[in-house]
């Protein structure tokens, strides 16, 4: 899987999203619009009904919402909640892919700012929790 670079200060679901899918920023952030969800828009990153939305619309079925425990205990495809934050109107985080496959273990980071996109800095995230994703074949 390849990391997707958010274009938009807030667009860390939509850049997941578009990661998850194989599809571009653009595509999957249209498709957002559609849907009358726009990355201005905090509940998309503060909430998961927007996200699990754009999820169903590309055929990605996701679980419930989950504790994050460990790295070792997390499913080989899952959304993470980092940087969790309480801001005035209430909870906010960054999301993030995780995966594991042929190659390791990483997660994909949208923020344009990284050097990489693909990190294994493990230690230096600190999820709360996650939503598994199940990749459609």
């Amino acid at each position: 899987m390849s990391p997707v670079v958010q274009h938009d200060r807030t667009g860390c679901g939509v850049a997941s999203v578009a990661a998850l899918s194989g599809k571009s920023y653009a595509t999957v952030r249209r498709a957002a619009a559609k849907l009358g969800i726009a990355v201005t828009d905090a509940r998309l990153w503060s909430g998961t009904r927007h996200i699990r939305r754009l999820l169903e619309l590309f055929h990605l079925p996701a679980g419930k919402q989950a504790t994050f425990k460990s790295w070792e205990r997390l499913p080989d495809c899952a959304l993470l909640a980092i940087k969790w934050h309480c801001e005035r109107k209430g909870p906010a985080w960054h999301w993030v892919v995780f995966v594991r496959d042929a190659s390791g273990a990483y997660v994909l980071d949208p923020k344009m700012a990284l050097r990489t996109n693909r990190r294994t800095d493990f230690g230096r995230m600190k999820p709360r929790w996650f939503i598994r994703v199940r990749k459609m074949s």
